[in-house]
């Protein structure tokens, strides 16, 4: 007999008021088999390690889940942290549970880089299994509750860490499938631990309230049982107190005193059906003074998490505010246990409201669905945080059809809420009528009209990345630069990285800026230069996060090239009888290559470096590759003059970003002019600017002067504000 009680004892006798015998069985079969797998092993309290699954089974017991979750959860471990194997599980206690097992266990030794990127990955994992089971999540949750009730014997960081990510990610999914009990009480817990000041201040405040008031609740009930239950006798009244970290969230993040939170105090009446919704709402306002515009319908407009409540706020003939909350018992259900109360497997697969419940679970497939068109494995988290938010919207489109979005989304996010293509087709809104910027935030109640193209060929602009606020919509922008502008991509994300480069005063030469470039994709599991520039240029990879990598491939490349002084000799590689037009001093037939990181033409005044293995790499002497003063380079004689033959006759590319401002012709007259000036295009790209555009043109020129003239021509164009040549 262990020292501790595991508490199994309590749970197995309830077990044969909710399950069959049989069922009874299984779950008592899979406790012996937990105990016997974690024997030996303890938690951070020294309690054995068993009273972990015992406790989360019994939390999954009281949603009311079916004998396979339960039994999952009392083996949600074994996998992980002992030498048990799937296989073992799914001989003994079937398929379905293997599988439940499989989804709640963490990743392995997964080869990801940040801490960020194995939680994103685990949380991938978690939607990807919840998507065929909806049973994975709430499994995890209820282990995660149990986590938090027992946080205090971690290390102080290790609390903190799993108190954000809580806070962050797994009370927002409790939120999102309606389980109410789990969501509050996980945000308690996690405020309790990284802010413990303003959880004890919040505590005090409550408790010396309920001092002044002991009875307002009991009170409240009977004055209004006596007035509903003359209509409706068998409506249930209850109430509550309104936790912690809903007073915390009102005081702290919405700037409100504790006097100005008006829902401290809350009275629930339900009932049978929605008529008797409406009428006990007559009655409450007959006894009551309502406040204005805290009237809530979320019967006729549920919830995204499918909450449907009336609420409206009230003052008591003592002065006190509350909130009254009236629904059905089904709804009741549905906002205290949210999915787990309509739960397929116990309503049976052909059962009745198998169709409701299907329809609820829509939207994790489409959230998967969405992040199928980005690379970063952050994104899924991004969503929950930003998606995921308690405060919805309600908003109109002009048939009547309600749009739910988070709180704080733009007319842009709501387009992307109606349909992929309304987004993509967005040229402007209307807000009640009245035409509004495209970074405006929407309001419950309004009636919002997207303005539409309809050319075929219209797109997002690059600049809302930086206006939208749901994950859906930016991940949604991301996968049309993926898929229409792979060119203007590439080049973006070259533009964009090599401007990194300069910020960090990073100087490579071509050999090992492709080297730099191949390793950083390779971190990213992008296999060549061009999907890893697209992938930047389109938004998928941040440079700011992706900088302390680069940092660091830069320095293992300085490493790699530190070779003794002597060593460092001309090398030939290859006869080539073009030498780019230029002239090596003291060496004849040399492999020659233009720095693609300044771009020379001839009239520039040029140096050369002696490369490793590929020649001659040429520079302009004001390049930010070269040293002002070659004495103080580091391998100072690898520095070598070089010079243009007068006699080149070869044609040059040069690349112009060219800033100017929207306007309809503008294409074609520059088109025209250097048509005119027999000036062959070799590229060309757009990109969207705050100002208007930059046009990214690369040309051939025969040196510096004919670039000179080009550019003279270009800037008399109208709406042509700035040209500047580039290294790309």
């Amino acid at each position: 007999m262990s020292e501790y009680d595991d508490r199994y004892s309590e749970l197995e006798e309830l077990l044969l008021t909710q399950y069959s015998e049989e069922e009874a069985d299984k779950i008592n079969e899979a406790y012996k088999f937990a105990k016997k797998a974690h024997s030996g092993q303890c938690r951070y309290s020294g309690e054995p390690y068993i009273m972990h699954p015992v406790a989360v089974a019994k939390i999954l017991f009281d949603l009311g889940m079916d004998y396979e979750s339960l039994i999952a959860a009392l083996l949600h471990d074994t996998v992980e942290d002992t030498e048990t194997g799937l296989d073992n599980i799914s001989e003994l206690f079937g398929k379905d549970v293997a599988n439940l097992v499989d989804g709640v266990t963490k990743l392995g030794k997964v080869p990801l880089e940040t801490k960020e990127e194995r939680q994103a990955e685990n949380i991938r994992k978690m939607f990807i299994a919840m998507s065929e089971d909806i049973r994975v999540v709430i499994i995890k949750l209820a282990d995660r509750l149990h986590n938090m009730r027992t946080l205090e014997y971690m290390r102080d960081q290790k609390r903190r860490d799993k108190a954000q990510e809580t806070l962050e990610i797994y009370a927002p999914i409790a939120h999102r499938l309606g389980i109410r009990t789990v969501k509050e009480e996980l945000e308690d817990l996690a405020i309790r631990y990284l802010d413990p000041v303003g959880y004890n201040e919040i505590d005090d405040l409550v408790k010396r309230n309920d001092k002044v008031h002991p009875n307002f609740i009991p009170d409240t009930i009977e004055r209004i049982g006596s007035r509903v239950k003359e209509v409706v006798p068998n409506a249930r009244i209850d109430g509550r107190r309104k936790s912690v970290h809903g007073i915390y969230h009102k005081m702290y993040v919405q700037n409100r005193e504790f006097d100005e939170i008006y829902d401290v105090y809350a009275i629930r009446i339900i009932v049978n059906d929605v008529v008797e919704c409406y009428n006990c709402l007559g009655i409450i306002h007959d006894m009551y003074h309502s406040l204005p515009g805290r009237f809530k319908d979320y019967i006729s407009t549920p919830k995204s998490n499918m909450y449907q409540s009336l609420h409206t706020t009230v003052i008591s003939s003592e002065g006190i505010p509350f909130e009254v909350q009236i629904r059905t018992f089904e709804m009741h259900q549905t906002a205290e246990y949210g999915i787990a109360a309509h739960w397929k497997y116990k309503l049976g697969v052909e059962g009745k409201g198998n169709d409701n419940f299907e329809e609820r679970l829509v939207w994790i497939r489409q959230l998967l669905e969405n992040q199928k068109d980005s690379d970063d494995v952050e994104d899924l988290v991004r969503t929950i945080k930003s998606d995921f938010v308690p405060d919805d919207v309600f908003v109109f489109t002009p048939k009547g059809d309600v749009i739910n979005i988070p709180y704080g989304s733009t007319v842009i996010d709501f387009a992307y809420a109606i349909h992929t293509q309304v987004g993509h087709k967005m040229t402007g809104a209307k807000v009640d009528g009245r035409i509004v910027p495209i970074d405006y935030k929407v309001q419950t109640g309004q009636i919002v009209e997207i303005l539409r193209s309809p050319d075929p060929n219209k797109g997002p602009s690059r600049d809302w990345l930086n206006i939208v606020t749901t994950a859906s919509a930016r991940t949604k922008i991301r996968g049309w630069f993926k898929k229409e502008k792979r060119p203007e991509n590439i080049e973006e994300g070259k533009i964009q990285f090599e401007r990194e480069l300069r910020k960090n005063n990073i100087r490579l030469f071509d050999e090992e800026y492709d080297l730099l470039v191949m390793n950083l994709a390779k971190r990213k599991a992008i296999d060549n230069s061009d999907d890893f520039f697209a992938a930047i240029g389109y938004g998928s990879i941040s440079l700011e996060k992706l900088n302390p990598f680069i940092k660091d491939e830069y320095q293992k490349i300085l490493k790699a090239s530190e070779t003794p002084r002597d060593e460092i000799k001309v090398t030939k590689p290859i006869h080539r009888t073009s030498s780019e037009g230029i002239i090596v001093e003291g060496i004849d037939n040399c492999l020659v290559k233009l720095s693609r990181c300044c771009n020379p033409l001839p009239g520039d005044e040029i140096i050369g470096f002696v490369t490793r293995g590929h020649g001659v790499s040429v520079h302009k002497r004001d390049c930010t590759n070269v040293p002002i003063k070659i004495a103080d380079a580091l391998e100072p004689e690898r520095w070598i003059n070089v010079y243009w033959d007068e006699n080149v006759k070869e044609e040059f590319n040069a690349t112009l970003d060219i800033y100017c401002i929207n306007r309809i012709g503008l294409m074609a007259d520059i088109s025209t002019t250097l048509a005119n000036m027999h000036v062959d295009i070799r590229s060309i790209a757009t990109h969207d600017t705050k100002d208007g555009s930059r046009l990214t043109l690369t040309i051939a020129v025969n040196g510096v002067e004919h670039l000179h003239n080009v550019i003279k021509f270009l800037r008399k164009i109208n709406g042509v504000l700035t040209i500047e040549r580039t290294g790309v």
